[in-house]
């Protein structure tokens, strides 16, 4: 995401809509997309690497306000690698 683009208000649920929740992030959102299957279906949690932070699940957010979406492939089976310093930015 780019740091100085504006915020939107971006409305999700859980598949039986039983937990609803907004979120405010660009309306151009870039997101991982994880091949780790121990973290099953979660619509927002604190992830390990940024536990000052949330993740939202892109695929529970409502249409409507986002204008578009690049997806970047995590290797989340070796999620140590990812980050060999730590909490933070993927290595580039």
């Amino acid at each position: 995401m780019t740091e100085s683009a504006p915020l939107i208000e971006h409305t999700g649920s859980c598949h039986c809509v039983r937990v609803r929740f907004s979120v405010r992030a660009p309306a151009q959102l870039e997101v991982s997309e994880c091949n780790c299957s121990v973290c099953g279906i979660k619509s927002f949690y604190v992830p390990r690497s940024h536990p000052d932070g949330y993740s939202v699940n892109v695929r529970c957010l409502e249409p409507g306000t986002i204008a578009s979406l690049r997806v970047r492939p995590f290797n989340g089976r070796e999620w140590e690698a990812q980050y060999p310093k730590g909490r933070g930015e993927l290595p580039t």
